[in-house]
Order: C-alpha cells, then structure tokens, then sequence
C-alpha cells in the first residue's frame, strides 16, 4: 500500500471513501484529508489540536531532535522561532535576501542568452538558480565548490527524509537497523555538522575582527545574534531578551530555510514554464502583457508586477495544479473530532493540498489550466483564509518564507518569458509534454523541461 500513500494514490482513495479517510500503519493512526472543508475544520476550527508537526525516526535525528522550526512542536518555542524567522530571516526589510533574487535571476537571463538557439534544460537551470539564491542569502557567498558538497548533504537528508522505515511504524525494530538507514543518517548528520561549523566559526572569527559590524548580514550573522551556550525560551515581544539559540538550533534552522527554500521554488518555476508552453495561447496573452506593461526595450522591474495581471493568474493557477509541498503534515496534539470522526491524540494528519486544488465540488474544469479562472471575481486566494487553495498550508504552521518564495517564483517566470520566445526542441508538439510528477517532500516534473530560447528584447542581455 505504500504507493498509494502519494498526494495521487491518497486522492484516488478519497474519491472512493471520502474526504477523511483512517489508515492504521502498524502503531500509528494516519488520517488524510483531502477535502476543503475538513481542511478547514483541521486549520482553522481546531488549529490549537492540529499545530503539532509529526517527525519520523529520520527528521528527529537529523533536525537534531526537532531544534528547528519547522518540525518542532507547537509552544512558546516554536511562537519565538516563527516570529524570529518572519522579523529577522524572511522579513521584507532584511534587503539582503531579495537583493540576492534579483542578482540571481540576472545571472540566470546572461547564461540563458549565452545558450540562444540551443536546447536548454529549464528544470537543471531553475535549480540552480534557486540553490544560489538561498545559499547566498543563508550564507552570505555562491562559493560553487563548497554549494556541491553542501547539495551532496541535501540530497542525502532528503532521501533519508522520505525513506520508508519500518521503524517508524514498528518502534522496537529501531535498534536492529535492518535497512541500514540509522547508520546512513549518523553520515549524513556528521557530515552537516563538519560542513555548516566550519561557516559558523567562520562568521564568529569575522564578527570578532570587525566589531563595528558587517554591512551586508546574511542569515548566519542573524541567527548568531541570537547565539548561547545554554538555550533559553520566554514569551516576550523583545525577541532579544526572550529567545536563545543554540548551535544546534542555528545548524537546524538553516536547514529548513535550505530545504523550504530551494526545490518547492524550482518545482513551481518549472512547473509554469511547462504549463505555460503546454498552452501557446496563455503563453501568448502573458507575453503580450508583458510588452504592453514593460516594452521591448527593457527588462522587468519590481514596480511592473503590479500591473501583470495575467501573469500572477497564471502563477496561481500553477500554485493550484502544484501545490511546492503536495501534502502537508500535522500531529494532533490531544484527540479531536472532525466532520462526526473521532480522530485520537499523536495521529499523524496528511492534508492533501494537491487534492483540494482539484476538488471538483470547488474549482470547474479542476484538471484543466485555466488561469483566467482567477480574473473572475470571488475566486479563492492562497493566502491562507480560503481553503479550496491552500499550496502554502494555512494557520499557524503555514510557510514563514512565503512572500520571499512568491517574490522569486514572479521574478524568475517574468524575465524568462519577457526576455525569449522559447519552443519545444526537435519539432515537439505542446500535447507531447510529460506532465507526471515523483512523489517526495515536494512533487517535481518525473521528466526535465526542455526548450530552446530566442532573443525577444531589444535591449542586451549580457
């Protein structure tokens, strides 16, 4: 059955057996949701029950038993890191970080012209675009020979993340390691270990040299603001005086901005440039928008997105169809009731927000791309209070880096589309594009988007 336990698989089951739907997996009770009413009833009528995040074997070993912010449990805790990350690490104030969108888009445009008129691997370039920008903004340099070994660490934790482990459904086999997985993750937690204290001694050595302070901070200058010895935790609005991070908590945090931050922002790119050449006539109307917002004769600029109507319906017509993160994981906290069902404390909750986007009851033609859906008014929005469309979760546990990811997502699809005309290499048809995906923490295209571009601006590129 572990197959069908995919946004796919659970959706399929849940047109058979309805939007609340128990599984019992050894000693766990897993219950999917994957209708927008229970969703509602899950995120916003019992938040306080459902704030928990559940963490397999694998994610408590690995987030250095739950140091982090994204898998650690609901309290004042997880209250101070949440408001730390919103006020110091994804803040719109914090230049540094949307600096680093917009420098690396343009490296991006300079390497996409130098390949003009030859085939382009879309999916590999938005990667590694959105792999600069974050170990940029988390780090503060684009070292390519220290990002290799860090994307080696990430790929690692991200299999062992979503590894299926018998252990965590039969807890005493635990210490057998049958599948070897616990000797993999001790690996792989050493080797983050080696690789992020030698950039926080760094960081230290620099603060002590220029006591005056660096100009440009990035994310471990933020975070080490923060650092102690011994951590310390108190509800108070001076963040200061009220929340200490250990190196462990600072190891961990950059973890998640890494992991959040990097493949839900490419899958999303490459999911609306394949969408996008998938229908030539939306494609068409969002490159006319885009000449008669921004004209030939320049690139896009921040103040244009405003008035690229069309453009952010077809952003979030994608967010709909591709959810970055396809189900969301909650824990409940003590048992619950949802639509009449008795759901008990310690249940792990997948809601399948890649299920509610296509909900036939909320959205018309739900399969289809459709973007001038959202041009109508009423539509739902995804900022977190409609629940028919929730791709970056709702309530408390929604994402912290949301606008920083929006923000990437627009400006990446915007200056591809404005600067080329692209088409489908070898005489490919719009019809012959694959648009399966492969289950994981996110669900990426199963085959990489391939196009050739062209010149379309007057202006140079590089």
């Amino acid at each position: 059955m572990m197959d069908q336990l995919t946004h796919r698989g659970l959706a399929k089951l849940a047109k058979q057996y309805g939007g609340v739907l128990h599984l019992r997996m050894g000693f766990l009770h897993v219950v999917a949701i994957s209708s927008p009413d229970t969703a509602r009833q899950v995120l916003q009528a019992h938040d306080n029950i459902f704030s928990n995040r559940p963490a397999n074997i694998a994610i408590s070993y690995l987030t250095y038993d739950r140091a982090d912010m994204a898998f650690a449990h609901y309290g004042p805790f997880w209250r101070q890191m949440r408001k730390l990350c919103v006020m110091k690490l994804f803040s719109r104030r914090r230049a540094e970080s949307w600096d680093s969108v917009r420098d690396e888009v343009d490296g991006m445009i300079r390497a996409v012209a130098r390949n003009s008129g030859t085939n382009v691997n879309i999916g590999e370039l938005v990667f590694g675009l959105t792999r600069n920008i974050i170990y940029r903004a988390a780090f503060g340099s684009s070292s390519n020979e220290a990002q290799d070994d860090f994307i080696k660490i990430l790929q690692e934790f991200s299999k062992l993340f979503g590894a299926f482990n018998v252990a965590d459904f039969v807890p005493w086999l635990d210490c057998l390691d049958i599948q070897g997985l616990n000797r993999r993750m001790i690996k792989a937690r050493d080797s983050l270990d080696g690789f992020i204290d030698c950039i926080i001694d760094d960081h230290i050595r620099k603060k002590k040299a220029d006591s005056t302070g660096p100009v440009d901070t990035d994310m471990v200058d933020e975070l080490l603001a923060f650092y102690s010895d011994e951590p310390k935790v108190s509800e108070s609005e001076d963040l200061h005086n009220s929340i200490k991070l250990t190196r462990n908590n600072i190891k961990a945090i950059i973890m998640d901005v890494m992991f959040g931050g990097t493949e839900t922002v490419a899958s999303a790119i490459e999911w609306a440039m394949a969408e996008l050449m998938r229908s030539p006539e939306d494609l068409k109307r969002v490159q006319q928008e885009l000449t008669n917002v921004v004209g030939l004769a320049r690139k896009v600029e921040e103040p244009d997105f405003e008035k690229l109507i069309y453009l952010r319906c077809c952003l979030k017509e994608v967010l709909r169809l591709h959810p970055p993160i396809p189900l969301l994981l909650h824990e409940t906290a003590e048992d619950a009731t949802v639509s009449g069902y008795h759901i008990p404390a310690k249940s792990r909750v997948m809601i399948n927000a890649w299920a509610i986007g296509r909900d036939e009851s909320a959205w018309e033609d739900a399969e289809e791309f459709k973007p001038s859906r959202f041009l109508r008014d009423g539509v739902p929005d995804f900022k977190g209070s409609n629940f028919e469309f929730i791709p970056f979760g709702s309530g408390r546990r929604s994402c912290p880096g949301m606008q920083l990811g929006l923000y990437a997502l627009e400006m990446a699809v915007a200056h591809l589309l404005h600067c080329f005309t692209w088409e489908l290499p070898d005489g490919m048809k719009p019809s012959d594009l694959d648009m399966s995906d492969v289950f994981g923490l996110t669900a990426p295209r199963a085959e990489r988007l391939v196009a050739v571009p062209s010149p379309r601006l007057l202006c140079p590129l590089y």
